[in-house]
């Protein structure tokens, strides 16, 4: 491969690590046609690009990017599928699903919200973590559940009010 190819690679890999917040390295290397093909389909669905690079290219890709990925490196052995992804969890939980019935892919690492998990020990804490986005609704609903229960008491509490207010005036005559 030539200089000029390398550079374009390395560069498009370096757009794909800053256009998405989070991306996974796999290894799907046992997997057969109908299983990366099937692999290649979920991924789509889901939003979540699926890119298969050269371990050096994609080393060198992520030291220009100068995001602290030091401890990536380590993994960057045998054969790596990347996982681009802008929701933190869903990678984890198309690789689980596909773990109930195959052994592969296998988590090698992962760049989330800024940390980083290495080992496929840590599929089951990045399944199980939120996006940004149900964050943000677990806030809403909480901050609305007090309200609501200020609103629902008033309400229920209006007919018993009127009936004491007209109990009351009915006394007094």
């Amino acid at each position: 491969m030539k200089k000029e190819d390398k550079s374009k690679i390395i560069n498009s890999i370096c757009e794909e690590v800053a256009n998405y917040k989070n991306f996974y390295l796999v290894d799907i290397s046992s997997l057969n046609a109908a299983d990366t093909v099937n692999l290649r389909r979920k991924c789509f669905d889901r939003e979540i690009k699926l890119l298969m690079v050269k371990n050096t290219l994609f080393r060198k890709a992520l030291e220009q990017t100068n995001g602290g990925y030091a401890e990536i490196f380590g993994v960057l052995k045998e054969g790596t599928t990347i996982m681009f992804s802008n929701s933190s969890n869903g990678p984890a939980k198309l690789i689980k699903e596909l773990r109930a019935t195959k052994d592969k892919p296998l988590l090698k690492a992962a760049f989330v919200e800024e940390s980083v998990y290495v080992g496929d020990d840590q599929l089951e804490a990045l399944a199980s973590l939120k996006s940004k986005e149900e964050l943000v609704g677990d806030i809403i609903m909480l901050l609305q559940s007090p309200a609501k229960r200020v609103i629902s008491s008033l309400q229920s509490g209006k007919n018993t009010l009127a009936g004491l207010v007209k109990t009351l005036s009915e006394k007094s005559e």
